[in-house]
């Protein structure tokens, strides 16, 4: 089966004489960075959604397009190239899954100039017209999660250890309240820069067992998390430490080796193991377009994937203007508001997930 999708570069989208019957959405996703090990289950989910569009028509009758920009960037790079598109009339909607400090740097230079849809799990807090959250914010993703481990393992007491950006910040701020309410306290924060954990790792782990925490969330993200989950499995802290990550999905676990502790757990809007029918149809699309050996839709392509179908619909109905999005998006989604996807708290075992019943 071919992919019915157009990927552009951000160069030729510039450059050459635009086709003006097409729709064209500006793709922000990794392919580099701390988030780049997502990047190909990310890209498969739009390719995934763009030819289910196209398939069916297109939008309006114009085929969907991408521009694939790497959102694994810094902030100010990644916006800037964003802004030259927009500048050039290149793009006639965003959409994004990438870090939260990408994310607000990308809201500066598109908000009020057309639809853009961020769709990972985010910090919370309001957004500029035109930009649509369709993610969760920290406390609830987090909230269940913290009260079912907490009373499943008999936590006392909460360690977190994130990177040093604006998601893993409120995430902080959340989870001390999170765990008060779970009768339980955290004896521990610390944050750490991007691609810094590595010489990280030996005053982190001292302050773990110093802290004497029972489990700790974790807030890295993509080669953090991993390199950092290494570390706790050479040192021996893994076997006693209860573990929750808000980012770990299929493509990190399978990067860490798998886990078989019985204590590494994710809290996340989709699994790839999630017996849900819905799931399962996406996963048997995906593997008849991209073949046996694409990567697997991750919580973040499925979430990129909805998103673009949300675009998509949007834009069926003219409905794309700044000012109105939200309302329009609340409307398409049956008067529910954006960002009320479920969250699923699941156990590594091995090279995959089991979803814990809710």
């Amino acid at each position: 089966m071919s992919i019915e999708v157009r990927v552009i570069d951000p160069l030729d989208a510039l450059h050459s004489a635009r086709d003006g019957a097409a729709f064209r959405v500006g793709l922000v996703v990794p392919q580099s960075g701390p988030l780049g090990l997502t990047g190909p289950s990310a890209l498969d989910g739009a390719l995934l959604a763009a030819h289910e569009v196209n398939a069916g028509g297109g939008v309006l009758g114009r085929p969907l397009e991408l521009v694939l920009v790497d959102g694994g960037g810094a902030p100010g790079p990644v916006a800037g190239e964003v802004r030259r598109l927009l500048d050039a009339g290149a793009l006639d909607a965003l959409a994004g899954c990438h870090t939260s400090d990408v994310h607000r740097a990308v809201e500066t230079v598109a908000a009020g100039r057309l639809a853009y849809v961020f769709t990972p799990p985010h910090e919370g807090g309001s957004r500029l017209p035109g930009v649509l959250c369709t993610g969760i914010d920290p406390s609830r993703q987090f909230g269940p999660a913290i009260q079912e481990l907490t009373d499943r393992h008999g936590i006392g007491r909460w360690a977190l250890i994130g990177n040093d950006y604006i998601w893993p910040r409120s995430v902080h701020r959340a989870a001390e309240g999170l765990a008060a309410r779970a009768g339980a306290r955290v004896v521990l924060e610390r944050r750490v820069p991007f691609g810094a954990v590595e010489e990280a790792l030996d005053p982190l782990l001292d302050a773990l067992r110093s802290a004497r925490a029972d489990a700790l969330l974790l807030s890295l993200i993509g080669r953090d998390l991993v390199q950092f989950n290494r570390a706790l499995r050479r040192s021996g802290l893994d076997r006693g430490l209860v573990r929750l990550s808000g980012s770990l999905e299929e493509n990190g676990l399978l990067a860490l080796g798998g886990d078989d502790t019985g204590t590494l757990y994710a809290a996340m809007p989709s699994f790839a193991t999630l017996a849900e029918e819905r799931r399962q149809r996406l996963a048997e699309r995906h593997r008849a377009l991209c073949g046996p050996w694409a990567p697997v839709l991750d919580a973040y392509a499925v979430g990129l994937y909805e998103g673009l179908r949300l675009l998509a619909d949007l834009a069926a109905r003219r409905a794309l203007a700044p000012d109105g999005l939200l309302a329009a998006a609340g409307r398409l989604l049956h008067g529910e508001a954006a960002g009320r996807a479920p969250i699923h708290l699941a156990r590594a075992e091995g090279l995959g997930f089991a979803v814990l019943p809710r």
